[in-house]
């Protein structure tokens, strides 16, 4: 925050308050706003009678009050809220940078009200605009042009939902499409898929190509690429869930051991 502080505006501020006040600051500036008093009389020649009284700087809550009424003042006097410092910013030396800015934009709101002031900036003033009851009502059935327009937009021949709409211009010489269940060429088309010979979903279809010289597959012989299961046997097995013991002659004595 201090290094916000702009040196050249506090030059600038320092030379507008002490010939609107007609008082000295001192070299420090903020310490020599610190007790309010010239704040509330900054304030009182902006404003008159923004602030009743202005305490002597004799106890510290003579000097708080005093920047409490100057920041009241100014509040009514247009600043607006978010641009105000607080209290403590100015006593405790807690954030002169937003005093500086509080003060800055307490210029501009003199410079608009007409005041000559030689810093900020000058607010634009409000334009307000009333329009007649009728003009209201006619607006309401204009498209503005930032909305677009829906001139020689059309609904004309559109059909329900979900169903297909063909599309025809006499004008490109496009022939008219002849019935609904015609695919046209933007589609694809399904010319020579056929059928013929499907089994009923999930059962297996043998496929055979005289031309390619391809044999009937027998459905029982398995591939070599399916690896084999030559030797394995379900011999000896029990229901599912009853344990199996397994014995081997080498190694087992004589049934019953």
């Amino acid at each position: 925050l201090a290094q916000k502080y702009d040196a050249q505006s506090e030059r600038e501020l320092r030379a507008w308050i002490e010939g609107v006040t007609g008082r000295r600051i001192g070299d420090n500036f903020m310490e020599g706003l610190k007790d309010g008093v010239i704040l509330c009389e900054l304030i009182n020649k902006l404003a008159p009678g923004s602030v009743q009284k202005v305490n002597e700087p004799g106890q510290n809550w003579h000097k708080l009050e005093n920047i409490g009424n100057f920041l009241k003042g100014i509040r009514r006097y247009g600043v607006k809220a978010h641009d105000i410092f607080e209290a403590n910013d100015l006593f405790e030396n807690t954030n002169h940078t937003q005093v500086q800015s509080t003060l800055m934009a307490l210029a501009s709101q003199a410079k608009t009200k007409g005041n000559n002031v030689g810093l900020g900036v000058k607010y634009a003033e409000k334009q307000q605009r009333r329009f007649q009851p009728e003009k209201l009502r006619e607006g309401r059935s204009i498209i503005g042009l930032q909305m677009g327009t829906n001139k020689f937009a059309s609904q004309q021949g559109m059909t329900a939902y979900g169903t297909r709409r063909h599309l025809y211009d006499p004008k490109l010489g496009a022939q008219q499409p002849l019935d609904q269940a015609t695919i046209s060429l933007q589609m694809g088309t399904n010319k020579g898929a056929s059928q013929a010979g499907m089994t009923a979903p999930g059962t297996k279809r043998q496929i055979l190509a005289r031309a390619l010289g391809l044999e009937r597959c027998d459905a029982a012989t398995i591939p070599l690429q399916m690896g084999s299961n030559k030797g394995a046997s379900q011999q000896g097995m029990t229901v599912y869930g009853l344990p199996r013991q397994v014995c081997d002659p080498k190694y087992c004595g004589a049934p019953g051991d």
